[in-house]
């Protein structure tokens, strides 16, 4: 079956102005009997506006009075010009003009040495290669490895500086979002200056602290 664009809008539609049956219109609209009683008794989808499905080519008014002579009778729904401009394109894959193609293995690799945080679909997406080569480049079993130098893809022409800012930021975000799952800190713990400072800075420092005797009496100063 076809599915309906906008089926509770429909249902209302049908319900407000045909006799078809509570199980005729949940059965054309992908609804339950009860969900139309509750939009027949306005305790569901009350503030929807009807949407007519002959008017948006889902229902021919053949269909529709075929239904209304048979309560047994079971509508089928047309393909609707609107519901099939509504639906989401896939993207094509990632084109890479010909002469570009040879430059994917340096950007692998650059990617592999410089961003391992990035997923390898990630990295199979922006370029326009698969996950196959990806492995082949990482284990140094592509047929041209010894010719493989790592060059960025903005450089290469293979993706823009923001597109590739974007990959390389969601990749870091999930990965700091993982390294917080596990109780993980980025970076060495800071310390104080006089910690990190120069081995003779840290004498003077404790040099300073400690207390001072004059030599006649022992007194501290």
């Amino acid at each position: 079956m076809t599915d309906i664009l906008m089926p509770k809008a429909t249902a209302v539609w049908l319900v407000d102005n045909t006799s078809l049956t509570f199980d005729q219109v949940a059965d054309f609209c992908g609804l339950h009997p009860l969900e139309v009683k509750g939009i027949a008794d306005g305790e569901v989808a009350r503030d929807i506006r009807g949407a007519d499905p002959i008017a948006n080519g889902q229902l021919s008014r053949e269909e529709l009075d075929k239904a209304q002579g048979n309560p047994k009778y079971r509508m089928v729904a047309q393909k609707s010009r609107h519901a099939e401009l509504l639906k989401p394109v896939k993207k094509a894959p990632r084109y890479t003009p010909v002469s570009r193609r040879q430059d994917r293995p340096d950007a692998i690799a650059w990617f592999i040495r410089n961003h391992p945080e990035v997923a390898d679909s990630q990295i199979a997406r922006l370029l326009g290669t698969t996950k196959a080569t990806i492995d082949q480049v990482r284990n140094r079993g592509h047929w041209n490895s010894a010719n493989i130098k790592p060059v960025d893809p903005v450089t290469l022409g293979l993706s823009t500086q923001m597109e590739l800012d974007a990959v390389v930021k969601k990749a870091a975000e999930k990965k700091a979002k993982d390294d917080a799952k596990r109780g993980i800190v980025d970076g060495p713990t800071l310390e104080p200056a006089s910690e990190t400072g120069a081995p003779a800075a840290r004498a003077e420092v404790h040099e300073a602290e400690q207390p001072h005797y004059d030599d006649e009496d022992g007194d501290e100063d």
